[in-house]
């Protein structure tokens, strides 16, 4: 192992529409070596898909060549800092045109590597043939005329050796989102694939970089300690040491925090079992890390530990699977709630007695949801004095068939001068249906997905990545905290004043992470949020079981909840499809403690 400096790595991109601030105030910050950006989600895949099918050119991130590279390339030249980005979407050597036409007009001397392999779309029929299965509920591969896209999640390595071969720029496919910083710090450190507990932790630094700026206070908590700096709010950066540590900080006089808090929730934000958080160069184990709050604006992330890596990589296809079709009116005075639901049901019925009469099937899902109603929230909802005086009511319905689903935009339209009073909406013309995109998750065998990098031409064929089987199920798991003295005078308080807590999506599952604001509150979070609990709070959204995990490392417990979102993502037809504000729910429970500590969090 090499040892080199600390790293110094700026993410400046969590997906494709954020911000163009980043990438400026992150040169402005100096002294850096790396720019990450990360722009891919499933959905995304599929909608670049549909780009690339119209026009041979697209399929990539737009946001990189406009906002990223056109402005920015000859400060990022001049700094000599490299750039990593998976911008390439399905279409990556149409990308890296794009860059070179730039660095080509600017006259500098640029090396730009792509990487190749991780789109599988053009062997579906192959993959078909092998029979995989749905990694959660086991149903087989959709049809290939259904498919929109399919991609392997590609790991560190390969950008790694694109930078060894004199790269500046990288563009990637999908990848795992962390890749592309442990990309950087496997070139930089010379790690190699049995510096496991180094990868690990690097792995963690690309996790807290790859949302941007939900770990310098966006999506926090504590948000009225940031609300007013959120303007200028500033970009992380991880400053990586050889051993796979890293302090996370930000440019100087932006906005925003960066404490134990909001680093921490990140860190929560998106995992499942955080003993086997697997991705394709190795299997993380983050449930001993600690942070330290180093100073202000300095985060310390230790603790970290790999196990060795994977023998497949995971595969995300995303397939059309009809349409879908909604949208939101505001009833407000008196009774609000209940006009707002009359409403609706009118509407629905109107749209279904037009599909009979025309002998068409019924909608095959239905979704309406009062957003300002408290019993949108289930029954756990707090109580409100008064009835409430104004909600939004959005009004949602799935079907095979696009004119079936737009019927329901206009029977729900034509509806507004026989509604109750109160009925008010933003000007603007009618929505139109959408099409319903599926993610269907399966592994395949390393060995059945050739990896390229093609560099200014040259074109390196890659070994098949090595990997061993892993079973999470025989990991030795953590000792939970003890149990609260059961004789000690103990008083009800919010966890929100106990923790911290984000949640997030993966498919149909969610997670909520919760993080302990002092070690010493874990005994009796751990006691009182039992899976247990967790399903009752959501037992209006939940369909499957509620997983809790364990992690000593901060007191923080991480809970898994299966089938829960109404299918995820543009095929749920919720308000929330990606459990975005599940956290919020559950930081209203009451958790008993000690008076002691009662009239300590209270003061």
């Amino acid at each position: 192992m090499s040892s080199a400096r600390t790293i110094r790595i700026g993410g400046a991109s969590g997906y494709w529409g954020d911000s163009a601030m980043a990438v400026p105030q992150l040169l402005g910050a100096g002294d850096l070596d790396y720019l990450v950006f990360d722009y891919l989600a499933e959905i995304t895949m599929s909608i670049l898909a549909r780009a690339r099918a119209k026009n041979p050119e697209a399929g990539f991130a737009t946001d990189f060549i406009s906002f990223v590279m056109t402005p920015h390339l000859a400060a990022i030249a001049r700094q000599g800092v490299k750039v990593i980005s998976n911008a390439g979407g399905v279409n990556p050597d149409a990308c890296a045109r794009a860059v070179r036409g730039l660095i080509e007009a600017a006259g500098l001397d640029l090396k730009v590597a792509v990487v190749h392999g991780d789109d599988l779309m053009g062997r579906a029929q192959a993959l078909a043939d092998m029979g995989p299965e749905e990694m959660f509920s086991g149903d087989p591969l959709p049809d290939r005329e259904r498919l929109a896209s399919v991609n392997a999640y590609l790991g560190a390595f390969p950008i790694a050796e694109a930078l060894a071969r004199g790269a500046d720029v990288v563009i990637t496919g999908r990848g795992v989102d962390s890749a592309t910083t442990l990309g950087a710090c496997i070139h930089g450190f010379g790690w190699g694939r049995d510096d496991l507990d180094q990868l690990a932790g690097a792995s963690l630094a690309g996790h807290i970089l790859e949302c941007g700026p939900q770990a310098t206070g966006g999506n926090f908590t504590d948000w009225a300690e940031v609300a007013d700096s959120l303007d200028s709010v500033g970009y992380p950066i991880a400053e990586v040491e050889p051993d796979g540590s890293f302090v996370v900080t930000k440019p100087p006089g932006s906005g925003g925090a960066v404490t134990v808090g909001t680093v921490g929730e990140q860190m929560l934000y998106e995992i499942g079992d955080p003993q086997a958080y697997i991705l394709p160069d190795v299997v993380c184990d983050f449930s001993a890390v600690t942070l330290e709050q180093q100073g202000e604006g300095e985060v310390r992330v230790a603790g970290a530990k790999g196990r060795p890596a994977p023998d497949s990589y995971k595969v995300s296809a995303t397939y059309a699977d009809g349409w879908r079709a909604g949208l939101v009116w505001f009833f407000y005075g008196e009774d609000a709630a209940a006009k707002a639901r009359s409403f609706a049901d009118a509407g629905l019925k109107r749209a279904r007695r037009t599909l009979q009469a025309f002998g068409a099937p019924d909608y095959s899902e239905t979704s309406v949801e009062l957003i300002g109603d408290e019993s949108v929230y289930g029954d756990f909802a707090r109580a409100t004095a008064t009835p409430t005086r104004s909600v939004a009511v959005k009004i949602a319905a799935k079907h095979f068939d696009q004119r079936a689903a737009g019927l329901l935009l206009k029977e729900v339209t034509g509806l507004g001068l026989s509604a109750p009073p109160g009925l008010s909406g933003f000007a603007g013309g009618r929505p139109k249906p959408s099409p319903v995109v599926r993610l269907f998750s399966f592994t395949v065998a390393k060995a059945e997905v050739p990896v390229e990098l093609h560099v200014e031409g040259e074109v390196v064929e890659l070994p098949p990545e090595p990997g061993t089987s892993f079973d999470p199920a025989a990991l030795p798991r953590p000792t939970p905290p003890p149990e609260p003295d059961a004789a000690a005078d103990m008083v009800p308080v919010p966890l929100i004043k106990l923790a911290w807590a984000r949640s997030g999506d993966k498919g149909d599952k969610a997670n909520i992470g919760v993080l302990p604001r002092r070690l010493d509150y874990a005994p009796y979070i751990w006691a009182a949020l039992t899976e247990s609990e967790v399903e009752q709070r959501f037992a209006h959204y939940l369909q499957g079981r509620v997983e809790r995990f364990f992690m000593p490392g901060t007191g923080a417990i991480n809970f898994v909840l299966d089938q829960v979102l109404g299918g995820g993502g543009v095929a749920s037809l919720r308000n929330d499809p990606q459990g975005k504000g599940y956290s919020q729910i559950l930081l209203q429970t009451p958790i008993p403690v000690p008076r002691s500590i009662a009239e300590t969090v209270h003061a």
